[in-house]
């Protein structure tokens, strides 16, 4: 393991708010988006130059024309600007033309050999640079990317959390899956971490909820993607959102105290935490109940060289306790993922017992 990332200051406000078009598009559209961001507070703009899309015949970005363009847009109206660079080329132009932020994106993130070269590209170079998670769950893809950074010796190393490919999930375009970025912030507490609320969403009618989130969460700050004209944005129309919209919405945003200085609130919430610490316990000591009787099932199965898997049985359990949850007024998908990794757990339990060829003795 690298050592910890060093916390670096993030500048300007905070939260750090990042926002600006998928893509940059022509030099009109860069300029009013970036005029209307302007007006709503917004220093740093993000824009795509290049676009890796998952099918070819997308729009892929208009390439290096932009980077004139957003050196105007630069000079014009005294802001900072991020660009995605997914190899060393990429990387030579963008600091040709005095970018300051630059960023990794998920599809870049799961090669570590892109990474690597990305790395060394960056060698000598004093540049804040953001690392989006893979697309897949992967903490330790994420990690090793920011670690082959680091490594490179470079300074200013943060972290976007931009949710996960899930073929389950109906709500969000990538599943926000908070308990990864949270187990990142908790291995580096000094790494920055925002959130990019508009490629989780995938729709611009959850930006505020899953922004809200975020900063719920103590994240450093958010990227959004907004657009003179959404609708009309020749990439990812449908999570775009103009400057006017992303200024109402940030201005209804509340941020939290990490700590609040009075004995009686840190007396109240301790005894809170000392029950829910005993029902945690609880909640072992009946998981350890039910794991036994799934042995239990697992050995009688074997016995009577039954299969393990009983596909009508796991879909009245699937179905039953999502209407169980409903019922004790319980998030039904939370619970529905809750019995998956049980589900999980319990085959792997019983496969084990099938294997055993001890017992057989």
């Amino acid at each position: 393991m690298a050592r910890s990332f060093e916390a670096w200051e993030l500048g300007l406000e905070n939260p750090l708010f990042i926002a600006g078009p998928c893509s940059v598009e022509t030099p009109e559209q860069l300029e009013e988006t970036v005029a209307g961001l302007v007006k709503q507070g917004v220093k740093i703009i993000r824009g795509g130059v290049w676009k890796p899309r998952t099918r070819p015949g997308s729009f892929e970005g208009v390439g290096t024309i932009a980077l004139p363009w957003i050196q105007e847009v630069k000079k014009k109206y005294g802001v900072k600007f991020a660009i995605e660079v997914a190899n060393p080329s990429h990387v030579k132009q963008a600091l040709d033309a005095e970018v300051d932020i630059l960023w990794i994106g998920a599809r870049s993130t799961v090669n570590p050999f892109t990474v690597q070269e990305i790395a060394d590209s960056l060698r000598g170079v004093d540049i804040p640079i953001f690392v989006k998670n893979p697309v897949n769950p992967d903490l330790a893809l994420w990690i090793g990317a920011l670690e082959r950074l680091d490594q490179a010796g470079l300074k200013r190393i943060g972290a976007i959390h931009r949710g996960f490919s899930n073929f389950n999930d109906t709500t969000y375009r990538n599943s926000p899956m908070w308990q990864i970025p949270i187990e990142l912030k908790t291995r580096f507490p000094e790494l920055p971490l925002i959130n990019d609320p508009s490629h989780i969403c995938g729709k611009r009618d959850l930006l505020f909820e899953v922004s809200q989130m975020a900063l719920d969460l103590d994240f450093d700050g958010l990227i959004i993607e907004s657009h003179r004209d959404p609708d009309q944005a020749w990439s990812d129309a449908p999570q775009q959102v103009t400057p006017e919209a992303l200024g109402e919405m940030l201005r209804k945003l509340k941020t939290r105290t990490i700590n609040l200085d009075n004995p009686e609130f840190q007396y109240q919430l301790e005894q809170i935490r000392q029950q829910i610490d005993e029902v945690d316990r609880e909640l072992l000591e009946v998981m350890t109940r039910r794991m036994n009787l799934v042995t239990q099932a697992g050995q009688f199965k074997k016995l009577n060289n039954v299969a393990i898997f009983q596909i009508d049985r796991w879909k009245k359990v699937f179905k039953s306790r999502s209407e169980w949850a409903q019922a004790m007024q319980l998030n039904p998908e939370f619970v529905k993922e809750l019995f998956r990794m049980i589900h999980s757990e319990s085959i792997s339990k019983q496969k084990e017992i099938m294997e055993d060829k001890t017992s057989e003795k």
